[in-house]
């Protein structure tokens, strides 16, 4: 059986439905936020996170927003490319697509910038 997201990503879920292809799965502790293929946005004890790069970092730095951040059990701390959410995306759905929009277009750029899987040759 799959478990539904959480009340607040499925409220997230909610102010992102006017763009279509975008869907939860579950991760870790918390839920990635994908559009079609590529995530775009993560969940985690109540708070949203959006993927950055170099065009879109300073928007969110700007803010004083800050990238999220894990533990691992050995006690380093991981730093992603996911700053948190302002809270003005809460506000509607034209402001939640204000933000997400730039972090769609980040997880699409990433995705060209990895290299392409090789294939397997057969045996023979």
């Amino acid at each position: 059986m799959v478990k539904p997201p959480d009340p607040f990503t499925e409220h997230t879920l909610e102010l992102l439905a006017h763009i279509p292809g975008i869907h939860a799965k579950r991760m870790f502790s918390g839920q990635g936020l994908f559009h079609d293929d590529l995530m775009f946005a993560l969940t985690c004890d109540g708070e949203l996170f959006f993927k950055v790069d170099d065009q879109n970092r300073a928007s969110f730095e700007n803010q004083g927003l800050e990238p999220f951040r894990y533990e691992k059990k050995d006690g380093k701390v991981f730093t992603m490319s996911y700053y948190e959410a302002p809270e003005e995306c809460f506000a509607s759905p034209a402001k939640m697509k204000t933000w997400a929009a730039p972090s769609i277009e980040a997880a699409q750029r990433a995705a060209k910038l990895k290299k392409p899987k090789k294939k397997k040759k057969p045996r023979s």
